[in-house]
């Protein structure tokens, strides 16, 4: 009974003397102490697990806003990637468009928009003007058909020489070209060298004519100069009958 009297008068006069210390404002090294061990057994642990899992997210949400960016630019030269693997299954390709997927994209754009004016393009100039004139109405309607059609069959027309893709062995006489039609689908053709022909022209973006149809390859993206070579005739330099006079 002694002892826990003695034991409890000295926690009384220990919690009294921190206490007076604390309100004095020198606190004193048990309270330090205490409050320094409390603070480092309620600090967490850092959990190296999920600060890993945390950064490879980033990490590949990185990666796939950065693809994502590249997609929706234009480019002008071919696609890295996905692209690439694509084209390294492709046996014997030679030559590759440096616009080619600028090229579809646009001519994607204008067919949609080609087929949202010939189908709404009459029933938007129909339902707003109820009061116009019927024969009015139809050469509104008839005028925006014809101009998104114009449109869409001059972009074909300008671009249809163009050669998205060549397949070409050194050593054989003929070679594969991708076309592209007006439906933004690549067609495949077949060319003889011997059905190459200077192109008599003033259309532009024109290399050469094989079998009634013009040709067009970038010179500068035309890594095989032997292929280039063969397939830009040059014109017949046609000597005078007085030169030796």
């Amino acid at each position: 009974m002694s002892r826990a009297a003695l034991f409890h008068l000295l926690r009384s006069h220990s919690n009294q003397l921190v206490s007076r210390n604390i309100h004095s404002g020198y606190p004193c090294r048990f309270a330090t102490w205490s409050y320094a061990a409390y603070t480092q057994c309620a600090k967490p642990k850092p959990n190296l697990n999920s600060e890993t899992s945390i950064f490879t997210a980033q990490k590949r949400w990185a990666s796939q806003a950065k693809t994502t960016e590249d997609d929706n630019k234009i480019s002008f030269g071919p696609r890295k990637g996905r692209e690439d693997d694509g084209d390294e299954k492709d046996t014997g390709v030679v030559y590759c468009g440096p616009i080619s997927s600028t090229i579809k994209k646009v001519k994607m754009l204008s067919l949609s928009t080609c087929c949202l004016s010939v189908s709404l393009g009459p029933v938007i100039t129909f339902m707003t003007s109820p009061d116009m004139n019927v024969i009015l109405k139809g050469a509104v309607a008839s005028s925006v058909i014809f101009l998104s059609a114009t449109t869409t069959a001059a972009l074909h027309w300008f671009v249809s020489p163009y050669i998205h893709k060549i397949r070409w062995q050194p050593g054989s006489d003929s070679f594969e070209v991708e076309m592209m039609s007006w439906l933004a689908t690549y067609i495949p053709r077949t060319i003889k060298f011997a059905d190459i022909l200077q192109p008599e022209t003033n259309r532009p973006f024109v290399t050469f004519k094989a079998n009634g149809n013009f040709y067009f390859v970038d010179a500068d993206h035309c890594h095989n100069k032997a292929l280039l070579a063969r397939l830009t005739p040059q014109k017949a330099t046609h000597e005078s009958a007085f030169k030796n006079l």
